[in-house]
Order: structure tokens, then sequence, then C-alpha cells
């Protein structure tokens, strides 16, 4: 019986036991899917699941190898027709596809600028944009070069770009992950007017309480096979971590309120007083032997600033660092790492990876002075130190010579953490330490922050997420580059986010 006899609107996408090979590895076995018109609907699980499998199969990237995909009822196109590909489905990926050069409407109608013969004619471009951005309530002026565009435009451009070829079926690869709560919320916004105008979402996020916020219905995947498609207010979230990792309890994350308090005569190890920078003024604080900071706000805060300028990366204005009573070198990663200072960049792919070199060449870079001569290490040492490390941090490679590209995004986590604690320092700065890794992942990332914690280590992390910030003996806010707020151990959410987003509980 069709759909229409029985009154259901044929799904916008249809995949039926889809399954996918790469030489042995199984990237998905018999996975379906079913989104219907103008629902958001979620797609999680943990890295190495098959969703960005999956995705690349619904986007016409990827041919199947068994079962099939559907769209409005229809057949998929074959890979070959790229054009009939955009004119029913498009993705928006985390890290942005317009080209930084062009301005928004050249990105906009690439490579179908109207003009004659070889002339491309400007003004019906700039027309033709501006009437495609007002359809979908998207404020940017069309004459701006892509690359000074925030996140949150860049996306809403991708997002228009995709549906000026017809597209109602859009893919949102991690759109949050960039952005802080303000802007999230807007997105979620403007998603929910596209739905109501007739456009489908499927959402991709590790951020559960998203799911809740912004999605109707939600599938999960598990080693590459489905697990569970629902309506998301029939399923808790603790049932939705149990149908992610196949195991009970969901994400177990140690409070430091659980834990004994710090020692007062715990030395100090890292003085901050009056630093100044780029986005922040007048920052100070003391960060002890065996304790956990954290630093938290918007991105606009100026608390990943504030961090990158501990760890060198950038030069204060103003104030100074000091590491044990030593006076810290200004924007001197080198002196940084001398004195005792690791840290995970807060962009593993373009600050912390050499994506192209292995895992032994990664988790060594910070100590290659360490084992060998004038920084030149034996491939033979270097693959025992990477090989301790694939044990000590429990990362799921086939050696150290495997290229860190090859792994999931937990996996790379690891290897930059790995690498940060190579070289057993002092101090750890950790900066979005779990940003794009799926629940067990983050499990073990913050369960390695907990244990060196305990070794004596001080640690200073910046996060988003308020799990990675639980670990804290203290959190501080910033707003607008400055300290607002101080939240010891055993904080609620609520009083944190209040204190982030500058509100008032009961206003």
């Amino acid at each position: 019986m069709s759909a229409s006899a029985t009154g259901a609107a044929v799904p916008v996408v249809d995949a039926r036991g889809v399954g996918k090979r790469y030489g042995p590895t199984v990237a998905l076995a018999d996975v379906s899917l079913t989104v219907h018109p103008g629902e958001s609907h979620a797609l999680v699980g943990r890295n190495g699941a098959g969703k960005s499998t999956l995705v690349s199969i619904l986007t016409g990237l990827s041919k199947t190898d068994t079962g099939a995909v559907y769209f409005g009822g229809e057949p998929a196109p074959s890979l070959s027709k790229q054009d009939a590909w955009k004119q029913r489905v498009a993705c928006v990926y985390q890290h942005a596809m317009v080209i930084p050069e062009l301005t928004v409407a050249e990105n906009l109608f690439l490579n179908r600028q109207s003009g004659g013969r070889f002339a491309i004619g400007w003004s019906r471009l700039r027309r033709q944009s501006r009437e495609l951005l007002d359809s979908w309530g998207v404020g940017v002026d069309v004459d701006t070069p892509a690359g000074e565009l925030s996140v949150e435009d860049r996306q809403f451009v991708e997002i228009a770009r995709a549906l000026s070829y017809g597209a109602r079926f859009i893919v949102l690869d991690e759109p949050t992950a960039q952005l802080d709560s303000q802007a999230i919320e807007r997105l979620f916004e403007r998603m929910r007017q596209m739905q109501d105008n007739g456009v489908t979402f499927l959402f991709i996020s590790h951020h559960l309480h998203e799911v809740y916020e912004v999605c109707q219905a939600v599938t999960v995947l598990r080693d590459a096979r489905h697990v569970l498609t629902a309506p998301v207010a029939e399923v808790g979230r603790a049932e939705l971590v149990d149908a992610m990792t196949g195991e009970k309890g969901g994400l177990a994350v140690r409070d430091a309120a659980s834990r004994d308090p710090l020692a007062e005569d715990a030395a100090e190890v890292l003085a901050v007083d009056g630093l100044s920078g780029d986005g922040f003024a007048g920052v100070s604080f003391r960060l002890h032997r065996g304790e956990v900071i954290g630093l938290a706000g918007s991105n606009a805060s100026g608390k990943h600033q504030v961090a990158e300028t501990v760890y060198g990366l950038r030069s204060p204005s103003a104030g100074t660092i000091t590491l044990d009573g030593e006076r810290m070198r200004p924007g001197d990663i080198p002196a940084a790492l001398r004195a005792g200072i690791g840290c995970v960049p807060r962009d593993r792919h373009h600050e912390g990876l050499v994506l192209e070199h292995s895992i032994a060449d990664n988790a060594t870079l910070s100590i290659l002075d360490r084992i060998g001569p004038g920084g030149i290490a034996s491939p033979r040492t270097r693959h025992a130190k990477a090989t301790r490390a694939l044990a000590d941090y429990d990362i799921v490679a086939a050696g150290a010579e495997q290229p860190v590209s090859d792994l999931s995004g937990g996996n790379q986590q690891k290897v930059v953490l790995a690498r940060a604690l190579a070289s057993d320092p002092r101090v750890v700065v950790l900066i979005n330490p779990t940003a794009g890794v799926d629940v067990k992942s983050k499990e073990a990332l913050l369960a390695v922050v907990d244990r060196v914690r305990a070794e004596g280590k001080a640690v200073l992390i910046v996060s988003d997420e308020l799990d990675d910030l639980r670990l804290s003996d203290r959190v501080l806010v910033l707003r607008a580059g400055r300290v607002v707020a101080e939240h010891r151990a055993g904080w609620s959410d609520g009083d944190l986010v209040a204190d982030i987003e500058g509100v008032q509980l009961g206003d």
C-alpha cells in the first residue's frame, strides 16, 4: 500500500539496509534511516559508529555496497549526477566550505554566475543573492568576503546556498562545535523557522542536550549498526547514552566535590597577575599542585585567549605569568614547554596534530630533545614511546606507525593529550579537551585528567562543556574579558550558566 493511500507523508529520505565495507573494515552493516518531512532528526553515536559513512552515502559522495537510498520515494540518483544530488540534499560541515577570498554572493552562486559568454552579470548576481538571503531571513551583506563572516553567518550562507539548488533536506554535521550559547540558540530558532517552511534536517552532534532541545526524532548507530530510532520525547538521556555505548550507567564523570579538598599547604605552581591581552583584561589567579581550575564563559568571554597566553601562544599586553617562582617569557611556546607547561590546544586539527604523520611522530614531538641527541630520535625510540602511549591512554589504533588522520576524533584527541603529558609537565593547560568526541572517549580523557591531578600536576581546563568543568576545584567565570565570578566544587548547573550568561536566576 502506498504512503498516500495510508495518509502518511512520503519520507524525505529513506535508507534501507545500507551496507558499506572498506577492505576488511565494516563501516556500515544493514543500517536503515527514515527522516520525515519538516522534522529535525538527530543522528548520534560514538566516533567510529558509522555516522560519517552514512552521511557520505546520503549526500552522494559514496555508493552503497548493499541496500538502497530513496528521496521522496524515488531512488537516489547515480553518483555521476551531482547536480541531481544537490537538488535533494546538502551537508553543512563543522569546518566551513566557503571560499574565504570570495564574497558572499560569489560563494552562493559559485559556477552559476549569470551573464553572457564569459562575463559575469554582477548586478544580477548581487540581486539574486540578496533575494535568496532575504527569503530565508539571513541578514548578511552579499558583498562581504566570506572569510570575514562569523562562524554562525558562514553556516547560514552555506544553508542558503544548499536551498538555492532546491534541496530541502540539510545535514548539519556538528554545527554548534564553534558557536557560543547565544549563537547556538539563534541557530536553533532559525532551524525551527525553516522547518515551518518545509526544510528537513539531519542533525549530528555529540552534545546530547542539543538533541533534546531541537530534534523530534533520534537514530543511534553503534559499531556500524542501527541500534535505535524513536521520538526524542520517548527516550531518556540515560537510555540514549546506553544505546550509544552498549553499557548501562551513562556518562561517569567524577565531580571534584566528591573527592578530598585540596590540602591547605599545597605548593603554588602557577601565578597569573593582572594579565591582559586580546579579548581579556586584569585576569589574576593562583594554581597549586594537585589543583584543577576551570575557566568558563561564552566564546567571546576571553577564556580561550587567557589559556593560550598562559602556554605561550599569545603575548600579553600587560601582566605576568610566574611558574614556580620564575617569570615566564611572554609569547614563547618552546620556553613554556621547557619550563614545564603542557597543552592540549583548542583545535586538534590545525594546532594539535600533524595529520599526515604517524602516531609515533605526533606523540613524541614535544620530547624529541629528550630522547635523541640534537632533537633527532631514532625510529625505534619513537616507536617504543608511542607504543607505551597507546596502552597508557587506551588509543585504539593498528599500531604506532598508523597516520593519525586514520583515527577517530576521540583517539586523535588522546594522541594530543599523550603528547602534552609526555614531557611530564608541572602545569597542564587543556582547551576544550573533549570537543567532538563521543561519550566513552570523553570519559577516558577526563579520567586521565583526574589521574594526573592526583599525581600532583596542576591543571587549567577551559571548556564549553559543563561535564569537563566538574573536575575543577574552582571555576572562574569570564564575561567580556574579565573574571566576574568564582564557583567552588559542587556548583549547580543553573548558577554557573546564569553567571556565564550574565542573568539573575528568578528574573
